[in-house]
């Protein structure tokens, strides 16, 4: 028994020893060194076993050692270079080469699509995946911050629409004149309100005017080029997307409490209306919003599909506002005659409900109608209801309204439909030649709907009121157009494109009418024969239907050899019947070139740049955005005023008169805009890092306004003309890298700067002339004139701060203004009125500044504007973190100053807390008098979105992927400014006012959602 237990020890030994002798053979330890294609060593290149997680990294001098199978291969990546997979063995040395993705990008142009490495202008291009994430309404905030020079500022109003600048202003014309022009999957003009957000693959935006002018008179403020997604061949693709999300208002202003304005000793038992009300918290809430996408695409080598549905509800954060919209896409292609014909059919709808509350802006009679406003300025004395149940109602001053009452009882909607029909086709003629035919018809329906109560404060007597109006439009627009593209010898590659556009848009089909005098409120706007009274043909609203019609003809020639030079030419004649009828033409030429420097013999042996391309454009594009059929001819229309007309029977019938409502001047033509541009492309680190540098100059000349004219000679005393000009110059510079990259783990980052210097040229000529144009009155309590703040002016850019300077304090504590014209603060006599006097320093000042007082005291235009995104990847979690902000513009607080209108209390209204808690404030009379005290500095840095991501896979054939996420948008602000927030608007001929009725306050809004494909 000894001996069987010595040989079972012995035989188990020696198995042991086998094992781990196998073991041995079957891990290896390897070592080696990766270098580029010029021997140069790689770091941090990843190194892993095929197949497994195990891995490593390269050292500085490109090596590295890892044990794995014997057999075993491996996969070698890093950033810029193409992945290789080889056998593992000892001493190995692995060459990677560079790839060209960034070079090869293709990118999106008018007419067609160029490699990024051949492109000779300047265009940004934004892949969905680095778009903003958000509670959007419009696809144009998901590139705030994304592209150097392009200036987006939102609000938190689920109605409203972002204002967007490129590259500075270049119009006086506000509205469509100012915004760029939009292309939908190669569909120019189409409302962006047509695509969802998920539904976009990509967005190309068209900077300078060489990428620009092949759209012509539409194109002065940049063109945004938006690509949805489309099928692909092979499996069928099921992806649903949803986020549910909260909003919660940023910052609310600091009025006084019922407390405080009763111990203040400045409140009167008549203005006590003996409540305790929170008006901010009564009217602001927790707004909940929630999203759903669902697309299906796929198809086979012949035929493609791709649908998508879209439902949006978003609960404004002030009572009374949201939305509710739907959007469907469809797109349907297929390939015919052996693959040369590409046919192409597609459907796009979308249906919107808006629901808003009174915001008005303070003018007549329509003064404290804003809900932004009365949640302010309602004393909180008064209680929200009366004992009846009734709202609580102030008789104290005027223009005094409860903002519930606004909200429940003076609603309004907007109702939007719009249909859209597709059809595109692409035939190869021969070999690279393809012809392409685009048609699209949409049709559009908007139904404005508001309706005063009974109970209504506003607009009393009228027993109930309601108003409805709705307007059709019709859209058509037709593109044919071929490319050519050949290459010769290899070295020498050319491309030719030529075509002809037509357009027909029409417009202002429609009517409105307001009735009142209902028997009770339970109709509201839905039914208007309930009502018992219309106030005559007053009460009946309308407009002309108009037919606009653009006709266009366009090329684009394109050279590029051995992809070192590259020289391209564009031109666009357009035809359009807006304007004079001596100007209805115009062309618009192009040209770029560019120089891949890193192409040149001389720069094969250097080390340090993997592209160096510098870049040369001018073009020329037009403006011809929100005219109107109507604008450039002689008008007439009922001017209101009533007259008894005799018929030839001696009977008389009551009429209205007509009058000139414009007046028409053959000259008028489109806005040009001419740009230079200089870039440079550069990539280094095998494209670890790379980047753009621009500089422009850009002119935009026949600005047009409207200026005074002689009644002796026109119907009316002003017409539209083009005489002045203005200016932008700018640098912009855009930067990518990717810091760190392991096998795990990845941080890539993103940042763009940009720097505009706007300038008024020109406002006049030998026949029209202004010497300025004062603008922007932040309808301030207490000031009933002189009331401007901003001033239009030669040398000036538009946001000049044009107002009082504050010089400091008299004996009584009232606000003093430095006197620029003392002759206007002499007597008949010459003598200095009373309010005027020498400071210690001999400067003269006043209490009661005049108008010829005011002078330049800043701009609202920033030094610098900037985005910053992190994206950061380890193994299925991604986080991001965007940053943006301006730096060195200035803000009018003209909110602040409204509410330090002391005249506020004894009219029944509230002011900020400060005003009777502050000494300074409470003794001084003129607190509210707008002057440099309020411009502040409106720079600020902002967390604008965080994101957090993890990614389920190979979920068992259940499903390809499920990607939970939460996301965190204005979560950070760090800024100096006083008011509630610094992001106001940058765009129009007013920018960087802080206005109070109109300004819905932003929000920080928490998002929780998940995007599974199946």
């Amino acid at each position: 028994m000894q001996n069987v237990q010595k040989t079972f020890s012995r035989v188990l030994m020696l198995a042991l020893l086998m094992m781990v002798s196998t073991m041995a053979w079957a891990q290896q330890r390897i070592t080696g060194t990766v270098q580029d294609g010029k021997g140069e060593p790689l770091i941090g290149v990843s190194v892993v076993e095929t197949g497994t997680t195990n891995g490593t990294v390269t050292d500085a001098d490109g090596k590295f050692a890892i044990s794995v199978k014997q057999g075993a291969r491996l996969d070698i990546t890093y950033i810029g270079y193409t992945k290789k997979t080889v056998a593992a063995r000892n001493g190995m040395t692995v060459k990677l080469e560079e790839d060209n993705k960034l070079l090869n990008e293709v990118v999106v142009v008018g007419y067609g699509t160029m490699r990024r490495k051949d492109v000779t202008s300047s265009i940004t291009t934004v892949q969905a995946k680095d778009l903003n994430q958000g509670v959007f309404t419009d696809p144009a905030q998901m590139l705030q911050g994304k592209v150097a020079g392009l200036t987006v500022t939102s609000s938190g109003d689920p109605n409203g629409s972002p204002s967007i600048t490129l590259r500075g202003v270049s119009s006086l014309r506000e509205g469509a004149a100012m915004s760029p022009y939009y292309v939908i999957d190669g569909i120019p003009g189409v409302d962006i309100s047509m695509v969802a957000p998920d539904d976009i693959e990509s967005i190309d935006v068209l900077r300078d005017a060489s990428a620009t002018a092949i759209y012509g008179s539409k194109a002065a403020n940049g063109v945004i080029i938006i690509t949805t997604k489309s099928g692909r061949e092979g499996k069928t693709n099921i992806t649903y997307n949803a986020y549910v999300a909260l909003d919660k208002v940023l910052k609310t202003l600091d009025m006084a409490s019922a407390t405080e304005l009763r111990n203040s000793g400045l409140l009167t038992p008549a203005q006590d209306g003996g409540g305790d009300t929170d008006w901010q918290d009564e009217v602001l809430r927790t707004g909940v919003s929630h999203n759903h996408n669902v697309s299906i695409s796929g198809g086979n080598q012949q035929t493609k599909y791709m649908a998508s549905v879209n439902y949006m509800n978003r609960q404004g954060v002030v009572l009374g506002t949201g939305m509710n919209r739907v959007n469907a896409r469809t797109l349907l292609t297929s390939s015919l005659l052996k693959d040369r014909l590409e046919i192409s059919l597609g459907v796009n709808a979308m249906q919107g409900k808006f629901k808003g509350v009174p915001m008005r802006v303070s003018t007549g009679g329509d003064a404290g109608m804003s809900v932004l406003d009365a949640m302010n300025y309602y004393s909180p004395t008064n209680p929200v209801r009366n004992a009846d149940g009734t709202w609580y109602e102030s008789y104290i001053g005027s223009a005094n309204y409860n903002p519930l009452s606004m909200i429940y009882e003076d609603s309004n909607q907007n109702e939007w439909r719009r249909l859209q029909y597709i059809a595109k086709g692409s035939l190869k003629i021969i070999d690279g030649l393809v012809w392409h035919a685009n048609y699209s018809y949409d049709s559009g329906q908007n139904t404005y709907s508001w309706y005063e109560s009974h109970q209504t404060q506003m607009n009393k007597g009228f027993d109930g009121r309601a108003h409805r109006d709705t307007y059709l439009r019709h859209n058509q627009t037709f593109e044919t157009y071929g490319n050519y593209d050949v290459t010769f010898n290899d070295i020498h590659k050319l491309g030719l494109m030529a075509g002809y556009s037509w357009e027909e848009r029409e417009d202002g089909d429609g009517f409105g009418v307001t009735v009142n005098n209902f028997y009770n409120d339970e109709t509201s706007f839905w039914n208007l024969r309930y009502a018992n009274n219309i106030n005559g043909i007053s009460d009946v609203t309308g407009s002309s239907k108009s037919q606009i019609r653009n006709i266009s003809f366009y090329g684009r020639v394109n050279y590029s050899f051995n992809s070192r030079y590259m020289l391209q030419a564009t031109i666009r004649r357009d035809g359009s019947s807006v304007f004079g009828a001596d100007h209805k033409w115009g062309t618009f030429p192009s040209v770029s070139a560019a120089w891949n420097i890193t192409e040149e013999e001389f720069m094969k042996d250097q080390n340090i740049f993997d592209q160096l391309k510098l870049r040369l454009g001018y073009g020329v594009s037009g403006n011809a955005m929100g005219f109107g059929a109507y604008d450039a001819i002689t008008t007439f229309g009922l001017n209101g005023r009533s007259f008894e007309y005799i018929l030839p029977d001696g009977t008389s019938k009551t009429m209205y008169g007509i009058s000139a409502q414009n007046n028409g001047n053959p000259k008028l033509k489109w806005e040009r805009t001419a740009m230079f541009n200089v870039g440079i492309d550069f990539a280094f680190l095998g494209g670890r890092i790379n980047g753009s540098i621009e500089y422009y100059n850009k002119k935009t000349s026949d600005l047009i306004w409207n200026y005074a004219v002689s009644t002796n000679i026109y119907p009316l005393d002003w017409i539209r003309a083009n005489v002045g000009d203005i200016s932008n110059k700018g640098i912009e510079l855009n930067l990518n890298a990717t810091p760190v990259k392991t096998k795990d783990f990845q941080w890539q980052t993103t940042i763009n700067l940009s720097h505009n210097k706007n300038t008024v040229d020109k406002l006049s000529n030998a026949l029209y002339s202004v010497d300025y144009v004062d603008e922007g009155n932040p309808n301030i309590g207490g000031i009933s004139s002189n009331a401007n703040t901003q001033r239009i002016m030669e040398g000036e850019p538009l946001g000049t701060f044009w107002t009082y300077q504050h010089a400091g304090y008299d004996a009584n504590g009232n606000s003093v203004f430095f006197v620029h014209d003392i002759t206007k603060h002499q007597d008949a006599s010459g003598n200095i009125q009373a309010d005027t006097y020498q400071d210690a320093n001999g400067n003269w000042v006043t209490s009661s500044p005049k108008y010829e007082d005011k002078t330049k005291v800043g701009c609202a235009q920033p030094k610098l504007v900037y985005g910053w995104n992190n994206t950061l990847n380890y193994k299925n979690w991604n986080l991001t973190a965007f940053f943006q902000g301006v730096i060195g513009n200035k803000i009018l607080n003209a909110t602040k100053a409204h509410y330090s209108f002391q005249g506020h209390l004894a009219g029944g209204k509230n002011v900020l807390s400060e005003v009777i808690n502050d000494p300074v404030w409470k003794a001084d009379a003129n607190a509210h008098i707008p002057s440099d005290k309020y411009l502040e500095n409106g720079s600020y840095l902002r967390l604008s979105s965080l994101s957090l991501g993890y990614t389920f896979k190979n979920l068992d054939g259940w499903a390809q992927s499920v990607q939970l996420y939460a996301t965190c948008n204005n979560l950070l602000t760090i800024t100096g400014y006083d008011g509630i927030d610094p992001e106001v608007n940058l765009g129009g001929l007013t920018p960087g006012i802080d206005y109070r009725e109109t300004f819905y306050p932003h929000t920080r809004s928490f998002m929780f959602g998940a995007k599974i494909n199946f």
